[in-house]
């Protein structure tokens, strides 16, 4: 492994679930993360704590959808960075017929267009450091058929399609462009979908769904926020352009 250089890191969706856990593991990494958020709340609680800890972390109240609020929020983000971490999305249940228009815009706004404008701001500080990473979240749902996702499915090919388009264009900057696809992780949004939707039943249905996996188990944002560590580390300098599955042998393993 080679010797450890602090990083700038940008984690979007940085204080909670998947998020919270990528922002953790840069800061106790050594690295300085500047994550955004769109809960102000979450956002303060959480850069306090770390803080506390004496790690160097930075929340900037954020929504990724609104173009102004993210250029906001990059003018005041260091000339140069290493990292951006494409972290923030949200989530509908519904086939075609039960998806609104604005369940389908909601989704849209957030998942994909959060991607474009952190990207494109994120982009002139990755050529000033003369190179650097971004890591989009993505998903099985990209590649494989989820029953009752049908906005979220869409967003998420949206995600990939953007990684493989980003790494294109700007792999003579140095600048890589990698997406990860979870399957099922334990995040408190899960622990939400169940209570609101399962009232009683919670525990019989958190077993279902991590039964889906072939592992046996629902991942862990720990597991997530480890491979999103190594992807930007420059251990993985010669990846660029791929997207990997993070999901219990849920899309190589399902008869």
């Amino acid at each position: 492994m080679k010797e450890h250089k602090k990083k700038t890191v940008v984690v979007t969706g940085g204080a909670s679930g998947i998020g919270l856990a990528i922002t953790r593991l840069f800061a106790e990494k050594g690295d300085s993360v500047i994550f955004l958020d769109y809960n102000s709340n979450s956002g303060n609680q959480v850069e306090q704590e770390m803080k506390e800890k004496g790690l160097d972390v930075r929340f900037l109240q954020t929504d990724v959808s609104d173009f102004n609020s993210v250029k906001t929020a990059f003018d005041q983000i260091p000339e140069k960075m290493d990292v951006l971490v494409n972290n923030a999305g949200i989530s509908h249940v519904g086939r075609l017929e039960e998806t609104g228009e604005e369940d389908f815009e909601r989704l849209f706004q957030v998942n994909v267009k959060g991607i474009y404008t952190c990207s494109h701001e994120a982009l002139p500080k990755l050529k000033a450091n003369e190179g650097g990473s971004i890591i989009n979240m993505c998903s099985v749902a990209a590649t494989m058929g989820i029953p009752d996702r049908f906005a979220y499915s869409m967003t998420k090919g949206a995600v990939l399609s953007m990684t493989l388009s980003i790494a294109r264009d700007y792999v003579a900057d140095q600048i890589r462009c990698n997406c990860i696809s979870p399957g099922r992780v334990h995040t408190p949004f899960v622990d939400g979908f169940l209570s609101k939707n399962y009232p009683g039943q919670e525990k019989e249905m958190f077993e279902k769904l991590a039964a889906t996996q072939p592992i046996g188990r629902m991942g862990k944002p720990e597991e997530i926020a480890a491979l999103v560590y190594y992807l930007a580390s420059d251990e993985a300098t010669f990846i660029t352009g791929s997207n990997f599955p993070i999901d219990g042998g849920f899309l190589g393993l399902k008869a």
